[in-house]
Order: C-alpha cells, then sequence, then structure tokens
C-alpha cells in the first residue's frame, strides 16, 4: 500500500509539474484565487470545434438510432444558425432543454453553448407546476422540449409569453406527432443538416459566461438554478482527463516496480479503438452530461444512451456496442451484476464500472472487481456546486481504499470545518467538507442569499461530512442532513446501508430517521430483498450484530414488495419513502 501511494503522489507531482501535460498557473477570478490549467481550452464552443473533426465517427447511439460525429456537426450548426438568425438568440441569452436523453438533447446542447447562450437544462420529470418555475425563474428565449414536455408547458405557455417581462417564448417540439401549441414549431420543420454554415455565428466568449443552469434538487423549497461556466465546465473535463491519467501512471509505476510487463501488442492494439460510453442517468445531471457527455466527446468516443433505465436492456447494449466505460448510480452497477443477463451477456468489452451521485458501498466496489474481465470498479464525488468532480478513485487505488471517493482534484483547495466554522485539521477528524476554485460555480441564479450562503470567501460548502486521511484521500461519511440523531448518537446512514449491502439477500436498501419519543430518532431502514429471500427482521438484526454498533442497527424495518422509489437521477427518495412509512 505505501509503495502504491507513493508512486501515485509521484505521478500527480509529474503531470502537474511547470511543462507537464496538466501544469496549472494560479490567476484570480472574481476575487477569489483559484489554479487554472495552462492548456485548457477556452470555451466549450471550442471543445465541440476539437471534436468534430472525429468525422465518420459514430457519436450518439440511441437505442437503435446512430448519429457519426459529421452528422451531428451539420445538425448542431443548422439549429445553431436557426436559433440565432430566425429566434434571435443572442449571446448572454437562455434556451432551456426538456426532454429524455433524447439525442436532441445532445445537439441542442452543444449548438446552444456554441453561440454563446446558456443551456437551460430542466429536469424532465417537473410537472406543469415545477416547469412554470423553472421557466419563470430562467427566462429563457426558447424552450426545446419533447412530447411529453408539450403536453405539461401547454397550459402555461401563455402566461409564460406574456409575463411582467414580455419576454417572448419560442418553442421547438422534438418527436411530436401531436397538435402543436401556438406560435411552436416542429423540430424536422426548423432544422435541415443539409444547409447547415460550415461555422458557428461569430460570438465573444468569457470563460466566465454562464453555460448551463442545472437546478439543484435541495432538501426544501423550491431547486436553485446552479450557474455553470465554460471556465468550469472546461476545467472539469480536464479534471477527468487527469485523474483517470494519474491513476494509469501509477498503475504503470507500480508494475515497473514489481516487474510486471507491458502491454502486449495485443492489449496495446485492442486499447486504440473507439472507446464506447454508456450514459444511463439525465442529461439534466452533471454527472450524465459534464462527467459522460464531456469526455466522451472531446475523446472521439462512442455514447450510448437508452430509453429508460432497464438492467437488461443496459446488458443488451453493452454486448451489442462494446460498451468500455459503463457511469451510473451505484444502484445500476447493482441491478446489472445481480441481473440473470449477466452470467449470459458479453461484457468483457467493460474496462470500468461506476459512477457517482452516490457512494459506492464497499461491497459493490468488491463485487465489481471480480465481476468484470479486464476492468475495474471506479467512483467520483462532485456536485452540481462543481461542475462535476471534486474527487475520484479507480483501479487498484480504490480496490485498496474502497471507502474513500478518491483525493481533491488539482485545480481545487480543500478543508474540513466542524459545527463553529472552524478548520477541522487532524487527520481522520470529521468536518463538512469545503473547497475553493475553479470548478465551484459562479452562483445561484436570481438567488443572490442564497449564494452568499453556500460560498464564503469563494469556498463551497458542500453539505457532506466527511473526514481526510494521511494521504490525502477523502471518506464521505454522510451528507449532513442524512444523519439520524440518536439520544445524542450521530448515526450516518450511508455507514448503515454499506453494512446492510453485505447481506446476500439484500437488493436495495435505504436508512432514514424514524421519531421516537425517549430518543429523539431511532434507524429505521426500508429493504427490497433478492428474489426467493426468506430474510426477516430477526435475521437481518443477527447479520448486522457485530458488524455494527448496537445504537446504529435498525430498530425499524420494512420489507418492500416494490422496488424503492428514486428520482431522476436514480437516487432513493428518502423524504418521500420516510412519508409513506410512518407519516
Amino acid at each position: 500500500m505505501e509503495t502504491m501511494i507513493d508512486e501515485y503522489t509521484e505521478a500527480w507531482n509529474e503531470l502537474t509539474a511547470p511543462g507537464g501535460p496538466f501544469a496549472m498557473t494560479e490567476i484570480e477570478v472574481r476575487g477569489v484565487p483559484m489554479r487554472v490549467f495552462d492548456s485548457a481550452p477556452p470555451s466549450m464552443r471550442f471543445v465541440w470545434e476539437m471534436a468534430s473533426g472525429h468525422g465518420d465517427a459514430d457519436y450518439v447511439v440511441f437505442e437503435d438510432e446512430r448519429f457519426t460525429y459529421a452528422q451531428s456537426d451539420a445538425i448542431i450548426k443548422a439549429l445553431a444558425q436557426h436559433l440565432v438568425d430566425d429566434l434571435g438568440v443572442r449571446h448572454g441569452d437562455r434556451v432551456a432543454i426538456s426532454m429524455r436523453n433524447f439525442p436532441e438533447w445532445v445537439f441542442s446542447y452543444w449548438a446552444i453553448v456554441s453561440i454563446g447562450a446558456a443551456c437551460v437544462g430542466m429536469n424532465a420529470w417537473w410537472t406543469t407546476d415545477e416547469m412554470k418555475y423553472g421557466l419563470s425563474d430562467s427566462r429563457p428565449k426558447v424552450l426545446i422540449c419533447d412530447t411529453e414536455r408539450v403536453d405539461r408547458v401547454t397550459p402555461i405557455l401563455d402566461e409564460l409569453r406574456h409575463g411582467d417581462e414580455g419576454t417572448p417564448l419560442h418553442v421547438i417540439t422534438v418527436r411530436h406527432d401531436g397538435e402543436l401549441p401556438a406560435d411552436a414549431a416542429r423540430w424536422e420543420d426548423m432544422i435541415d443538416p443539409s444547409t447547415a454554415p460550415a461555422t458557428f455565428p461569430e460570438v465573444d466568449l468569457d470563460p466566465d459566461d454562464d453555460a448551463c443552469i442545472f437546478y439543484t434538487s435541495g432538501t426544501t423549497g423550491f431547486p436553485k438554478g446552479a450557474q455553470l461556466t465554460h471556465r468550469g465546465s472546461v476545467h472539469n473535463l480536464l479534471d477527468l482527463a487527469f485523474m483517470a491519467a494519474v491513476s494509469a501512471a501509477a498503475a504503470k509505476k507500480v508494475g515497473a516496480a514489481a516487474g510486471t510487463p507491458d502491454l502486449s501488442d495485443d492489449e496495446q492494439s485492442a486499447g486504440s479503438t473507439q472507446s464506447v460510453f454508456m450514459a444511463p442517468t439525465p442529461l439534466f445531471h452533471v454527472t450524465a452530461n459534464n462527467c459522460l457527455l464531456h469526455p466522451a466527446t472531446i475523446s472521439g468516443a462512442r455514447i450510448v444512451f437508452m430509453h429508460k433505465w432497464d438492467a437488461g436492456r443496459a446488458l443488451e447494449l453493452i454486448e451489442r456496442e462494446g460498451v468500455t466505460n459503463f457511469s451510473g448510480v451505484p444502484t445500476m452497477s447493482r441491478e446489472m451484476l445481480m441481473h440473470p443477463d449477466w452470467s449470459t451477456r458479453d461484457t468483457s468489452t467493460v474496462l470500468g464500472m461506476g459512477g457517482g451521485g452516490a457512494p459506492l458501498q464497499p461491497d459493490l466496489v468488491d463485487k465489481i472487481d471480480k465481476s468484470l474481465t479486464k476492468g475495474a470498479p471506479s467512483t467520483g464525488y462532485g456536485l452540481t456546486e462543481t461542475h462535476g468532480i471534486v474527487t475520484a478513485n479507480s483501479g487498484s487505488m480504490y480496490t485498496a481504499k474502497p471507502s474513500s471517493c478518491g483525493r481533491v482534484v488539482p485545480v481545487l483547495d480543500s478543508k474540513l470545518i466542524n459545527d463553529a466554522g472552524e478548520e477541522v485539521t487532524e487527520p481522520g477528524e470529521r468536518g463538512e467538507l469545503c473547497v475553493r476554485g475553479s470548478v465551484v460555480i459562479k452562483g445561484y441564479l436570481n438567488r443572490a442569499e442564497a449564494t452568499a450562503d453556500a460560498i464564503r470567501d469563494g469556498w463551497f460548502r458542500t453539505g457532506d461530512i466527511a473526514t481526510i486521511d494521511d494521504d490525502g484521500f477523502v471518506f464521505i461519511v454522510d451528507r449532513a442532513k442524512d444523519m439520524v440523531l440518536r439520544g445524542g448518537e450521530n448515526v450516518y446512514c450511508s455507514e448503515v446501508e454499506a453494512v446492510i449491502y453485505e447481506h446476500p439477500d439484500v437488493a436495495e436498501a435505504a436508512a432514514f430517521g424514524v421519531p421516537d419519543d425517549r430518543l429523539g430518532e431511532v434507524v429505521g431502514v426500508a429493504i427490497v430483498r433478492s428474489p426467493g429471500s426468506t430474510l426477516d427482521d430477526a435475521g437481518l438484526t443477527e447479520f448486522l450484530t457485530g458488524r455494527l454498533s448496537k445504537f446504529k442497527i435498525p430498530e425499524r424495518i420494512w420489507f418492500m414488495d416494490d422496488a424503492l422509489p428514486r428520482n431522476a437521477n436514480g437516487k432513493f427518495l428518502k423524504r418521500e419513502l420516510r412519508d409513506t412509512l410512518i407519516g
């Protein structure tokens, strides 16, 4: 382990050294000191312009549809021209997208950011009232939406079009055969790739221009529109590249020290083929958009989308497309590994399986490591407010430290603070994780007070309780608000869930606090058992005894017949679950 850490640190220092591929310079932005990569592209428009050179390589696969980079470039430029010339979208305006992970989501995104507008990624699960809130808050000039969202937004279009500011709202419908709302147009009638211009309209982009507005789900009240910039998006992309590079470089050093031979010619040849990413989570979150779409695009990879999540269909597409990288929420990886088709489908191409959105429990790290033919587990920790990842961990470092989400990316400063706001400096001591740097968002749209509360002197308070070990590896203990206070003892739900998942009969588990007259709260858990299991309260309690302290063992247990409720990104809806079970 010590040798592995030393090699990892050496590789890190070499990659970030002056003149190295990830060398950095410190600058000041909005009065905040931050590090930026010397090699950073100036904007996301520049990223697409570089990626479009991949030409006839496959780019987007949606179920049985397929688009090359060249075909996508023509569609994107045709849409960009339509937005500017016909709908009057200008630098600094906003364009909203509300749809499933259709190819049109991808095309719309690149067109919007390339003309200097901000893409408002709307949650596709939003109701009519929620759509009204998001559209009223962001005030886009154009809404691009699929047929399901057309039906939801139609009742409020007149009100949105004739609001206090008199801002017009143009609507472009995608895959919609029904009746059009007034003043709306169909995508296929407006976008003609055969007439696409060779270049995008001229625009003077600043690195701190808004590239995206993504709405955070939050725990209370209305969601907040996080302002993601070109600079932040570009640096998250390079952070992802760096974390992959440092892991590979460290592995090579460890292998050389152990006398392990280099890759064979066959392996090197296999490594030169096109990477294939599967994106099972929604594009209106940074997990799929910033951490999958962006790196897949710049590297010339193929990216595979599904109409909706289904583990069996995912395995079918992995086999058909030769998927090399799967990144979803942990429940998706677990469902695939437990699916009866796992043993019959060819998953030998998968080199990485993991993701973010929630911690991978240690047992799942081990299951992935043992289940992949050539690949390894990986994870990342991050937030909308950091454009994507704060940390990443993969390969041998991850299996060595399966409870850690990795080291903090090089462009971020980090610290832990206690309840009094004082910095925690002792290794292993818990505190709220705070970060500062070039991937922290500009702020929350129209929410100056919320911005000031979340970002203080450039430091963003994540709301997550963590520890950092002597090697600089971060361990997320739990959400600050996802904790049970039992008779004065803190019980972290993720810790309880991780141990429960070690039981072979548990398919899904979600722990939460249950009100108690004597103790204030006790631990409760909702469980979905594996098919055929007869696990009961007594069996689970017996299993947990000795693995968890007595006060952490759930005192209320519900065995559910149906899958636990989740949000659009695959996370369990604990508040909804708790309200249903205990009122």
